[in-house]
């Protein structure tokens, strides 16, 4: 899934930034996502059953809350979510603002250097979103997107996965989903990357558009799973176990029930 580019490194500039955090001790698990990612996490001015304040900003909601609500449950904290843009996640864990990202970022080699993950809490498909009445909708392959005008999300892999289509023309990326919609809708590009829950809510938005599927082999070669970031030096500490343990204990049929529980009832239209 999304993969973060950091622009700016972070310690020696950052207050309280230590590599050797041993525990929690506080009563709130505070949790870093964008509220602009469905179906993994969205703002509405409507509290649900599944929604978690963000002060005078409305309320998230989505799949992520519902995975940090669980953890923070299993530790008898509450929980708080703070809004935040994509890029300043990591910064704002690495300074103490949040104990936690949960927000569809894939752990890797690189961004080990700077979280530490948990496992996997879901994992998908990367696909691509094409107009419905384009003759794209019959690709096999990415490679059917040669000469093609693609286009990804500014900052994440959504926008560098592009390069594995020989001779694609890469558009220059967006910095939100909804102007990748704008894009495509308008002709100025021929498919938007994603991976398959959010392509999901972007066709349930938007019928004119569709997803493509790729044939054994034929697709993207990249890793798809999100895991939770927790501050790096973290692993084996009280709360690196708790956090674990509070995952590894969210079925696989309960996370797949709540992640079509949460396309379901993500926001359309917008």
């Amino acid at each position: 899934m999304r993969k973060l580019v950091v622009t700016l490194a972070g310690c020696i500039l950052l207050a309280g930034c230590s590599g050797n955090a041993t525990s929690n001790s506080k009563d709130t698990f505070t949790v870093g996502m964008e509220c602009n990612y469905a179906p993994f996490n969205w703002q509405t001015s409507a509290p649900t059953q599944t929604s978690v304040s963000i002060g005078g900003a409305g309320f998230c909601d989505g799949y992520d809350v519902r995975i940090a609500n669980e953890i923070a449950k299993s530790m008898e904290k509450e929980l708080v979510i703070k809004k935040l843009e994509w890029d300043g996640l990591q910064l704002s864990l690495e300074s103490g603002e949040i104990d936690a990202i949960i927000a569809g970022m894939t752990a890797n080699e690189e961004r080990e250097q700077g979280i530490d993950f948990t496992t996997p809490y879901f994992e998908s498909e990367m696909v691509l979103i094409v107009r419905a009445d384009d003759d794209l909708v019959h690709a096999t392959s990415i490679q059917d997107f040669s000469g093609k005008n693609v286009i990804g999300q500014m900052n994440t892999n959504y926008d560098t996965v592009i390069d594995q289509i020989e001779g694609v023309n890469h558009l220059t990326p967006k910095s939100s989903y909804p102007e990748l919609v704008v894009s495509l809708q308008s002709n100025e590009a021929d498919a938007i990357t994603a991976e398959l829950p959010v392509a999901e809510g972007v066709i349930q938005a938007n019928p004119d558009l569709t997803i493509v599927h790729f044939a054994e082999g034929k697709g993207f070669d990249i890793d798809t799973s999100v895991s939770i970031g927790l501050k790096e030096g973290s692993r084996g500490t009280e709360f690196f176990n708790q956090v674990q343990s509070a995952l590894d204990n969210i079925s696989d049929s309960t996370r797949n029930e709540w992640m079509t529980e949460s396309r379901e009832s993500a926001p359309t239209g917008e």
